[in-house]
């Protein structure tokens, strides 16, 4: 994620020199966004960020409106720790140390938590749940094609950040005494099925869907060879009926590292000789891109076009002896 941009506060109207009018002029004009009451941001800078960008700005804004010490989880931390996560037009997740019911509005949602074993660590300025808590927390409340997400992505280690990964182990010992049993049958669910081989949050939750639609589950990264010699390493792999699965996430084709010094569209035609020396070596090759994973069933058509294989029943798994 690129820097975000800096906040206006209407409150620091006069260090900024403008009167709450001339705020209120320039927002009209798109000088300005408006954010949350009283906070604003520049207008064409707010335009060329993405979806999961602003959100992330808003949890900053939310916090410079609050008075009280708050602490964010959910979605909201995740984007504090640059955790991945299904969906757009969240609202700001907090936390509430009071069991009342807790209060949710203007866009923000609390949810009450003990504070007993309650993990906050404060980064970028913001108090936020700790890693393992926020990736437990989403995959106790949201469901389990979104859960593996954040879990597939904390089980390898986060680079850009100088994070560690952490383990199924880890994650798991940290479920005692902090969830209901039908929440903590939940985490285990995400957690077993976790692979820290995915190599985004695309890949990762394609494979939830393929799994919650009755498909086999895949080797990841396959290491493939031609009649050359040749490697290519393929997103997904099925070895009954010899299918390789490709994710065309966009991104892709816009980062630096992958792009390796070669524009885009060259990328995109190297890309296509890769699926070409697959083919030839006696595979079938099945791809889908981001609107495939918002609609389940475009992906569930394409994978069983390709022959991708369902699973056995439970019953059907060992022949009898």
């Amino acid at each position: 994620m690129s820097e975000l941009p800096r906040l206006v506060l209407a409150r620091e109207h006069l260090q900024l020199g403008l009167t709450p009018k001339q705020l209120a002029a320039r927002c009209r004009a798109g000088a300005l966004t408006r954010i949350r009451h009283g906070v604003y941001v520049d207008g064409p800078a707010w335009a060329a960020l993405s979806e999961w960008e602003k959100y992330r700005l808003g949890v900053s804004a939310a916090a410079e409106t609050f008075v009280a010490p708050t602490v964010f989880a959910r979605h909201s931390a995740a984007s504090v720790w640059g955790i991945p996560t299904i969906g757009y037009g969240r609202p700001i997740y907090a936390l509430t140390l009071k069991n009342d019911g807790g209060r949710s509005r203007a866009g923000v949602k609390r949810h009450y938590a003990r504070f007993a074993g309650l993990d906050v660590v404060e980064r970028d300025g913001l108090l936020v749940t700790g890693r393992i808590r926020t990736v437990l927390d989403l995959a106790a409340y949201t469901p389990f094609t979104q859960a593996v997400v954040p879990v597939d992505h904390i089980l390898k280690a986060d680079t850009t950040r100088g994070l560690a990964p952490v383990s199924k182990e880890e994650l798991l010992f940290a479920v005692e005494g902090n969830y209901t049993a039908a929440a903590a049958q939940r985490i285990r669910a995400a957690v077993e099925f976790g692979d820290p081989r995915s190599g985004s949050a695309g890949e990762s939750y394609g494979r939830a869907l393929m799994w919650a639609a009755g498909f086999e589950a895949p080797a990841l990264q396959y290491e493939i060879r031609d009649r050359s010699g040749r490697v290519s390493f393929s997103d997904y792999f099925w070895a009954e009926g010899r299918v390789a699965g490709e994710f065309d996430g966009v991104v892709k084709y816009m980062k630096p590292e992958y792009l390796k010094g070669r524009t885009a569209s060259q990328a995109v035609v190297d890309e296509k000789r890769r699926e070409d020396r697959m083919r030839a070596a006696g595979f079938s090759v099945v791809r889908w891109v981001w609107q495939d994973l918002m609609s389940p069933a475009r992906l569930e058509s394409a994978l069983s076009a390709a022959g991708v294989p369902r699973r056995r029943a439970r019953s059907a798994r060992r022949r009898p002896e």
